[in-house]
């Protein structure tokens, strides 16, 4: 292999590390969000959330709850709640959140903060 393609493997490699270092808010637009220290440091048992811009938030007819238990919508795949992913604190956005991740393709859920009711 020449060292051409070497330095453009090794520049490939350090440009995506880059770029996911830098995904969580590209364009700023929550850094000035009142809440923006508050999605900071949101966790669930599973760990940090991450913030705001990690987040999605759902309409009502993306999640459910039944028996205390939770199924949220991604992406088109209904997703049911783990236990530790519940953020247990008051909601302070009021909108229904989850923080997703994925596995084998297939939708996960890191984090799920029920909105507010009422």
């Amino acid at each position: 292999m020449s060292i051409w393609i070497r330095l453009l493997i090794a520049f490939g490699a350090i440009l995506g590390a880059l770029s996911l270092a830098s995904a969580r808010d590209l364009d700023g637009k929550y850094t000035h969000s009142p809440l923006h220290g508050w999605f900071d440091q949101l966790a669930s048992k599973k760990g940090r959330c991450c913030s705001d811009a990690d987040g999605r938030a759902l309409s009502d007819v993306d999640w459910i709850a039944r028996d205390g238990h939770y199924r949220v919508q991604i992406d088109g795949e209904w997703v049911d709640v783990p236990e530790d992913a519940l953020i247990t604190e008051p909601n302070l956005a009021g909108r229904t959140m989850v923080w997703p991740t994925w596995l084998n393709g297939h939708p996960q859920v890191r984090c799920f903060m029920p909105g507010s009711m009422g």
